[in-house]
Protein backbone atom coordinates (compact mmCIF):
# COMPACT_ATOMS: atom_id res chain seq x y z
CA UNK A 1 0.00 0.00 0.00
CA UNK A 2 1.50 3.34 -0.88
CA UNK A 3 2.15 5.60 2.05
CA UNK A 4 2.05 9.51 1.49
CA UNK A 5 4.31 11.24 3.96
CA UNK A 6 2.33 13.04 7.10
CA UNK A 7 2.80 16.89 5.84
CA UNK A 8 2.68 18.12 9.30
CA UNK A 9 6.02 15.93 10.27
CA UNK A 10 9.55 16.93 9.15
CA UNK A 11 11.12 15.02 6.36
CA UNK A 12 13.41 12.30 7.21
CA UNK A 13 16.75 12.45 5.45
CA UNK A 14 19.96 10.15 6.04
CA UNK A 15 23.16 11.57 4.67
CA UNK A 16 25.98 9.08 5.16
CA UNK A 17 29.90 10.65 5.28
CA UNK A 18 28.09 13.90 6.44
CA UNK A 19 30.91 14.62 8.85
CA UNK A 20 32.53 16.84 5.98
CA UNK A 21 32.71 17.54 2.30
CA UNK A 22 29.59 16.96 0.42
CA UNK A 23 28.27 15.23 3.19
CA UNK A 24 28.46 18.18 5.24
CA UNK A 25 26.87 20.74 2.54
CA UNK A 26 23.99 18.27 2.11
CA UNK A 27 23.00 18.11 5.58
CA UNK A 28 23.32 21.55 6.09
CA UNK A 29 20.92 22.42 2.76
CA UNK A 30 18.02 19.94 3.70
CA UNK A 31 18.13 21.60 7.57
CA UNK A 32 17.49 24.33 5.91
CA UNK A 33 14.32 22.85 4.74
CA UNK A 34 12.82 22.24 8.51
CA UNK A 35 14.42 18.22 7.60
CA UNK A 36 15.33 16.00 10.86
CA UNK A 37 18.32 14.92 9.00
CA UNK A 38 20.41 11.53 10.82
CA UNK A 39 24.43 12.27 9.96
CA UNK A 40 26.33 8.92 9.68
CA UNK A 41 30.07 9.41 9.69
CA UNK A 42 33.26 8.09 11.69
CA UNK A 43 34.65 11.36 12.93
CA UNK A 44 33.40 12.24 15.69
CA UNK A 45 34.23 15.85 15.67
CA UNK A 46 32.88 15.85 12.60
CA UNK A 47 29.92 14.92 13.45
CA UNK A 48 29.14 16.87 16.43
CA UNK A 49 30.03 19.48 13.82
CA UNK A 50 27.41 18.82 11.62
CA UNK A 51 24.87 18.18 14.36
CA UNK A 52 25.46 22.09 14.99
CA UNK A 53 25.31 23.11 11.48
CA UNK A 54 22.14 21.28 10.81
CA UNK A 55 20.66 22.39 14.23
CA UNK A 56 21.48 26.33 13.33
CA UNK A 57 20.19 26.39 9.96
CA UNK A 58 16.79 24.99 11.71
CA UNK A 59 16.66 21.09 11.15
CA UNK A 60 17.08 18.39 13.59
CA UNK A 61 20.15 16.33 14.23
CA UNK A 62 21.10 12.81 14.97
CA UNK A 63 24.38 11.82 15.10
CA UNK A 64 25.30 8.21 14.64
CA UNK A 65 28.77 6.92 13.92
CA UNK A 66 28.98 4.74 11.65
CA UNK A 67 31.16 2.90 9.52
CA UNK A 68 29.26 2.42 6.23
CA UNK A 69 31.72 -0.41 5.53
CA UNK A 70 29.96 -2.57 7.92
CA UNK A 71 26.64 -3.80 6.81
CA UNK A 72 25.48 -4.79 10.48
CA UNK A 73 25.83 -1.11 11.27
CA UNK A 74 24.29 0.44 8.40
CA UNK A 75 21.62 -1.60 9.66
CA UNK A 76 21.51 -0.88 13.10
CA UNK A 77 22.10 2.86 11.73
CA UNK A 78 18.81 2.97 9.77
CA UNK A 79 16.84 1.55 12.87
CA UNK A 80 17.95 3.39 14.85
CA UNK A 81 16.76 6.43 12.16
CA UNK A 82 13.21 5.14 12.20
CA UNK A 83 12.93 4.87 16.12
CA UNK A 84 13.97 8.28 16.58
CA UNK A 85 13.20 10.31 13.47
CA UNK A 86 10.31 8.53 11.89
CA UNK A 87 10.24 6.24 8.61
CA UNK A 88 13.21 7.76 6.53
CA UNK A 89 12.13 9.71 3.57
CA UNK A 90 15.97 10.35 1.24
CA UNK A 91 18.53 8.32 1.61
CA UNK A 92 21.65 10.15 0.55
CA UNK A 93 24.70 7.91 -0.24
CA UNK A 94 27.46 9.82 -0.08
CA UNK A 95 30.47 8.06 1.75
CA UNK A 96 33.72 7.79 0.11
CA UNK A 97 37.61 6.25 0.29
CA UNK A 98 40.16 6.62 -2.06
CA UNK A 99 44.52 6.42 -2.27
CA UNK A 100 45.68 8.65 -4.39
CA UNK A 101 48.64 6.21 -6.22
CA UNK A 102 50.14 4.43 -9.33
CA UNK A 103 48.10 0.89 -9.77
CA UNK A 104 51.45 -0.74 -9.30
CA UNK A 105 52.03 0.38 -5.80
CA UNK A 106 48.65 0.03 -4.41
CA UNK A 107 48.20 -3.38 -2.10
CA UNK A 108 45.54 -5.30 -2.02
CA UNK A 109 43.87 -4.51 1.03
CA UNK A 110 43.82 -0.78 -0.19
CA UNK A 111 41.51 -1.92 -2.96
CA UNK A 112 39.68 -3.72 -0.97
CA UNK A 113 39.30 -1.42 1.85
CA UNK A 114 37.78 1.71 -0.86
CA UNK A 115 35.77 -0.75 -2.31
CA UNK A 116 34.07 -1.79 0.94
CA UNK A 117 33.09 2.59 1.46
CA UNK A 118 32.93 3.61 -1.58
CA UNK A 119 30.77 0.83 -3.20
CA UNK A 120 29.58 -1.28 -0.93
CA UNK A 121 28.75 1.33 1.59
CA UNK A 122 26.57 2.36 -0.95
CA UNK A 123 24.72 -1.50 -1.56
CA UNK A 124 24.51 -1.37 2.28
CA UNK A 125 22.69 1.89 2.64
CA UNK A 126 20.91 1.37 -0.30
CA UNK A 127 19.06 -1.89 1.05
CA UNK A 128 18.65 -0.50 4.66
CA UNK A 129 17.10 2.00 2.46
CA UNK A 130 14.61 -0.54 0.55
CA UNK A 131 14.30 -2.74 3.34
CA UNK A 132 12.18 0.42 4.82
CA UNK A 133 11.19 2.15 1.74
CA UNK A 134 9.37 -0.67 -0.53
CA UNK A 135 7.01 -1.54 2.29
CA UNK A 136 5.84 1.43 2.11
CA UNK A 137 5.87 2.01 -1.09
CA UNK A 138 7.64 5.35 -0.95
CA UNK A 139 10.93 7.21 -0.52
CA UNK A 140 14.29 8.61 -2.39
CA UNK A 141 17.65 6.82 -2.95
CA UNK A 142 20.19 9.49 -3.66
CA UNK A 143 23.02 8.40 -5.02
CA UNK A 144 26.38 10.65 -5.29
CA UNK A 145 28.42 9.67 -7.81
CA UNK A 146 31.14 11.45 -9.79
CA UNK A 147 32.11 12.30 -13.71
CA UNK A 148 34.55 9.47 -12.79
CA UNK A 149 31.92 6.76 -12.83
CA UNK A 150 32.35 6.80 -16.56
CA UNK A 151 35.79 7.96 -17.40
CA UNK A 152 38.41 6.15 -15.02
CA UNK A 153 41.72 8.44 -14.65
CA UNK A 154 45.50 7.84 -13.13
CA UNK A 155 46.43 7.55 -9.95
CA UNK A 156 42.69 7.12 -8.75
CA UNK A 157 41.62 3.16 -9.95
CA UNK A 158 40.31 2.06 -6.78
CA UNK A 159 38.06 5.06 -6.24
CA UNK A 160 36.96 4.77 -10.22
CA UNK A 161 36.44 1.55 -10.03
CA UNK A 162 34.47 1.72 -6.79
CA UNK A 163 31.92 4.64 -9.13
CA UNK A 164 31.89 2.20 -12.07
CA UNK A 165 30.45 -0.30 -9.66
CA UNK A 166 28.01 2.48 -8.58
CA UNK A 167 26.66 3.06 -11.75
CA UNK A 168 26.22 -0.62 -12.84
CA UNK A 169 24.55 -1.33 -9.47
CA UNK A 170 22.14 1.77 -9.84
CA UNK A 171 21.46 0.52 -13.80
CA UNK A 172 20.27 -2.98 -12.10
CA UNK A 173 18.35 -1.25 -9.65
CA UNK A 174 16.45 1.00 -12.13
CA UNK A 175 15.30 -2.22 -13.82
CA UNK A 176 13.84 -4.14 -11.05
CA UNK A 177 12.21 -1.18 -9.95
CA UNK A 178 10.33 -0.62 -12.94
CA UNK A 179 9.63 -4.04 -13.36
CA UNK A 180 7.74 -3.92 -9.71
CA UNK A 181 6.42 -1.16 -10.38
CA UNK A 182 7.49 0.40 -7.18
CA UNK A 183 7.26 4.37 -6.69
CA UNK A 184 10.80 4.22 -4.55
CA UNK A 185 12.74 6.42 -6.71
CA UNK A 186 16.37 5.98 -7.27
CA UNK A 187 18.38 8.88 -8.82
CA UNK A 188 22.45 9.23 -9.30
CA UNK A 189 23.81 12.86 -9.47
CA UNK A 190 27.74 12.44 -11.09
CA UNK A 191 29.63 14.95 -9.93
CA UNK A 192 32.43 17.23 -10.87
CA UNK A 193 36.16 17.97 -8.87
CA UNK A 194 35.05 19.49 -5.63
CA UNK A 195 36.61 21.50 -2.56
CA UNK A 196 36.17 19.39 -0.07
CA UNK A 197 38.84 18.14 2.80
CA UNK A 198 39.33 15.03 0.97
CA UNK A 199 42.68 16.15 -0.20
CA UNK A 200 44.01 16.73 2.89
CA UNK A 201 43.61 13.43 4.13
CA UNK A 202 43.59 10.91 1.45
CA UNK A 203 46.09 8.50 1.21
CA UNK A 204 48.69 9.43 -1.10
CA UNK A 205 51.89 7.81 -2.78
CA UNK A 206 52.34 10.85 -4.80
CA UNK A 207 54.82 13.29 -4.53
CA UNK A 208 53.08 16.33 -4.31
CA UNK A 209 49.87 17.70 -2.54
CA UNK A 210 46.63 16.08 -4.09
CA UNK A 211 44.32 18.65 -5.59
CA UNK A 212 41.08 17.81 -7.44
CA UNK A 213 40.97 18.44 -11.56
CA UNK A 214 40.11 21.94 -12.29
CA UNK A 215 37.28 23.31 -12.60
CA UNK A 216 36.65 22.92 -8.88
CA UNK A 217 33.49 23.76 -7.50
CA UNK A 218 32.39 24.20 -3.94
CA UNK A 219 30.41 21.52 -1.75
CA UNK A 220 27.09 23.82 -1.91
CA UNK A 221 27.02 23.47 -5.38
CA UNK A 222 26.91 19.89 -4.87
CA UNK A 223 24.45 19.68 -2.45
CA UNK A 224 22.01 22.16 -4.41
CA UNK A 225 22.24 18.95 -6.99
CA UNK A 226 21.71 16.66 -4.69
CA UNK A 227 18.35 18.21 -2.30
CA UNK A 228 17.20 19.36 -6.04
CA UNK A 229 17.43 15.41 -7.34
CA UNK A 230 15.89 14.29 -4.10
CA UNK A 231 12.75 16.19 -4.67
CA UNK A 232 12.14 15.91 -8.72
CA UNK A 233 11.90 12.60 -10.75
CA UNK A 234 15.34 12.38 -12.73
CA UNK A 235 17.09 9.41 -13.38
CA UNK A 236 20.63 10.89 -13.37
CA UNK A 237 21.86 14.73 -12.94
CA UNK A 238 25.51 15.47 -14.45
CA UNK A 239 26.75 18.48 -12.56
CA UNK A 240 29.08 20.82 -14.28
CA UNK A 241 30.03 21.41 -17.73
CA UNK A 242 33.08 19.29 -16.91
CA UNK A 243 31.01 16.36 -15.99
CA UNK A 244 29.21 16.58 -18.99
CA UNK A 245 32.20 16.66 -21.10
CA UNK A 246 33.79 13.79 -19.55
CA UNK A 247 30.84 11.64 -19.33
CA UNK A 248 29.71 12.60 -22.88
CA UNK A 249 32.94 12.64 -24.53
CA UNK A 250 34.03 9.04 -23.07
CA UNK A 251 30.71 7.55 -25.08
CA UNK A 252 32.50 9.30 -28.07
CA UNK A 253 36.24 9.31 -27.87
CA UNK A 254 37.24 7.10 -25.05
CA UNK A 255 40.61 6.69 -26.47
CA UNK A 256 41.42 10.37 -27.20
CA UNK A 257 40.56 10.19 -23.25
CA UNK A 258 43.59 7.83 -22.54
CA UNK A 259 45.63 9.62 -24.49
CA UNK A 260 44.63 12.78 -22.56
CA UNK A 261 45.13 11.86 -19.25
CA UNK A 262 48.38 9.85 -20.38
CA UNK A 263 49.79 13.72 -20.54
CA UNK A 264 47.59 15.66 -18.06
CA UNK A 265 46.55 13.56 -15.15
CA UNK A 266 49.30 12.72 -13.27
CA UNK A 267 50.22 16.96 -12.90
CA UNK A 268 46.57 17.81 -13.01
CA UNK A 269 46.14 16.11 -9.61
CA UNK A 270 49.08 17.87 -7.96
CA UNK A 271 49.94 20.80 -6.20
CA UNK A 272 53.49 22.39 -6.54
CA UNK A 273 53.53 21.63 -2.76
CA UNK A 274 55.55 18.48 -1.64
CA UNK A 275 53.50 15.94 -0.02
CA UNK A 276 54.26 15.75 3.83
CA UNK A 277 54.71 11.44 4.44
CA UNK A 278 53.92 12.13 7.79
CA UNK A 279 50.29 13.19 7.38
CA UNK A 280 47.61 11.08 8.79
CA UNK A 281 45.41 9.77 6.29
CA UNK A 282 41.95 8.66 6.75
CA UNK A 283 41.66 5.15 5.01
CA UNK A 284 41.50 2.96 7.57
CA UNK A 285 40.82 5.34 10.47
CA UNK A 286 39.19 8.63 10.39
CA UNK A 287 40.68 11.79 10.62
CA UNK A 288 38.10 13.80 11.52
CA UNK A 289 37.72 12.00 15.09
CA UNK A 290 39.58 15.48 17.20
CA UNK A 291 39.13 18.08 14.78
CA UNK A 292 36.27 19.03 12.98
CA UNK A 293 37.75 19.99 9.03
CA UNK A 294 34.02 21.42 8.29
CA UNK A 295 32.51 21.01 4.18
CA UNK A 296 35.23 23.32 2.52
CA UNK A 297 38.77 22.17 1.63
CA UNK A 298 41.92 24.13 0.88
CA UNK A 299 40.85 25.76 -2.53
CA UNK A 300 38.54 28.35 -1.28
CA UNK A 301 40.76 30.49 -4.07
CA UNK A 302 40.31 28.73 -7.11
CA UNK A 303 36.59 26.86 -6.28
CA UNK A 304 33.76 28.15 -8.15
CA UNK A 305 30.01 28.66 -6.00
CA UNK A 306 27.77 28.33 -8.87
CA UNK A 307 27.35 26.13 -11.94
CA UNK A 308 25.47 27.67 -14.63
CA UNK A 309 25.35 24.22 -16.78
CA UNK A 310 23.23 22.91 -13.05
CA UNK A 311 21.21 25.73 -13.23
CA UNK A 312 20.16 25.47 -16.73
CA UNK A 313 19.96 21.29 -16.32
CA UNK A 314 17.06 22.22 -13.42
CA UNK A 315 15.31 24.92 -15.28
CA UNK A 316 15.55 22.48 -18.88
CA UNK A 317 11.65 22.73 -18.86
CA UNK A 318 11.58 26.70 -18.16
CA UNK A 319 14.29 27.25 -20.54
CA UNK A 320 12.16 24.71 -23.31
CA UNK A 321 9.02 26.82 -22.84
CA UNK A 322 10.65 30.22 -22.96
CA UNK A 323 12.59 28.88 -26.18
CA UNK A 324 9.28 27.96 -27.62
CA UNK A 325 7.44 30.78 -26.94
CA UNK A 326 10.57 32.80 -29.00
CA UNK A 327 10.09 31.08 -31.55
CA UNK A 328 6.56 31.17 -31.85
CA UNK A 329 6.94 34.91 -31.40
CA UNK A 330 9.44 35.64 -34.11
CA UNK A 331 7.02 33.01 -36.41
CA UNK A 332 4.16 35.31 -35.54
CA UNK A 333 6.49 38.46 -36.53
CA UNK A 334 7.30 37.28 -40.10
CA UNK A 335 3.67 36.19 -40.26
CA UNK A 336 2.96 39.61 -39.92
CA UNK A 337 4.87 40.88 -42.88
Amino acid sequence: MNETRDAHRPQVVVVTGASAGVGRATARAFARQGAAVALLARGEAGLEGARRDVEAAGGQALVLPTDMADAAAVEAAAAAVEEQLGPIDVWVNNAMASVFSPIKEMTPDEFKRVTEVTYLGYVYGTLAALKRMLPRDRGVIVQVGSALAYRGIPLQAAYCGAKHAIQGFCDSLWAELLHDGSKVRLAMVQMPALNTPQFGWVKSRLPHQAQPVPPIYQPEVAAEAIVWAAAHERRELLVGRSSVIVVWGNKFFPGLGDWYLAKTGYGGQQTGEPRDPARPHNLWEPVDRERDHGAHGAFDDRARAASPQLWASTHRRWLLGAGAAGIAAAAALVRRR
